[in-house]
């Protein structure tokens, strides 16, 4: 078999004052012209990323990166090729973006990013943008006490948490239910979305935004359990974890333990260095997990990592 030309990609994602992003159509003549992508391109040999990216911007759209973090790393094979996207959020530069490559630019609001025509490899970028740095998962608490349950996702959402899992592994369904009723109206009164832990079922039949699996029910599937409208996240913890989170459609995964945890006193923590490498190996949106909290998000995403997850970290 042929081994595949191997290219290293750098893109930059850009936001102005409404929150829009910046894309660049493909001029005619090149790979997927009139295709819409990130502002970016190669990488030189020996070329950090970061450099690359800040001589592409610079080339193409004529701007000075004065910083900027890893998104995702996303590889990704065509018939002719195989290329790694590595997406860089821009916080700040220099200058004012403008036409320097015969391409045509636009700022979208990141909602319409998903109907414009992209390369498929932006397609996991698409949904970092769409999810927040934190992302909280409910302490276990008695039926008898969900009003406070009720109450501390109040307070999440008034913390601008923008993303939370309800999970209550002891609790009859029809108690989970209740509680997911009430939840679903408290976080969308706030933009905040809510998934259930483990019943793919129960996201739809109740109106929530998604569904987040552990290890064990996500390897007794084979096809993606919820429609492509709602989330699918999944509960990591090595390579072989991640390549069946893909391979049945998560949209994003948690990776633990990253740090050391006290309520998984026995398991190896992965480390940063760890967690940094499973990361770049996959092409999904990751969040660390275990033992930080929100002052481990910049980390996190210095990592390439989405943000974190946690319950007593995030829990007000």
């Amino acid at each position: 078999m042929t081994e595949l030309l191997s290219i290293h990609v750098v893109a930059g994602v850009l936001r102005d004052r409404l929150g829009r992003v910046l894309v660049a159509q493909r001029p005619d003549g090149k790979h997927l012209a009139g295709y819409w992508e990130f502002p970016g391109g190669k990488s030189e040999p020996n070329e950090a990323p970061i450099d690359a990216l800040r001589r592409e911007l610079h080339e193409e759209i004529g701007i000075t990166i004065e910083s900027a973090r890893p998104l995702i790393a996303v590889p990704y094979d065509y018939p002719d090729k195989r290329i790694v996207l590595d997406v860089w959020i821009v916080d700040a530069y220099s200058g004012t973006p403008h036409c320097r490559e015969n391409q045509a630019l636009r700022w979208v609001a990141p909602d319409e990013l998903v109907d414009m025509q992209m390369p498929p490899a932006d397609i996991p970028v698409l949904k970092a943008l769409r999810l927040p740095d934190r992302y909280l998962i409910t302490p276990e608490f008695a039926v008898t006490e969900t009003p406070a349950l009720l109450a501390g996702i109040e307070r999440a959402c008034i913390k601008r948490i923008r993303l939370i899992q309800l999970r209550q592994p002891s609790w009859p369904r029809e108690a989970v239910a209740h509680a997911a009723l009430a939840a679903r109206d408290i976080c969308h009164r706030y933009g905040t979305e809510l998934l259930v832990n483990s019943d793919w079922p129960g996201a739809t039949e109740w109106g929530l935004d998604g569904v987040h699996l552990s290890t064990r029910i996500a390897f007794e599937l084979k096809t993606r359990p919820v429609p492509e409208h709602l989330w699918l996240g999944i509960s990591c913890h090595n390579a072989e974890d991640l390549a069946h989170a893909q391979r049945i459609g998560a949209d994003f995964v948690t990776l633990s333990p990253v740090a050391p945890t006290p309520s998984h006193p026995d398991k190896q923590p992965l480390g940063w260095p760890d967690f940094a490498r499973l990361v770049r190996e996959s092409a999904i949106p990751a969040y660390a997990l275990g033992g930080l909290d929100a002052l481990d998000v910049s980390m996190a995403q210095g990592y390439g990592g989405q943000g974190i997850a946690a319950i007593r970290g995030l829990w007000a």
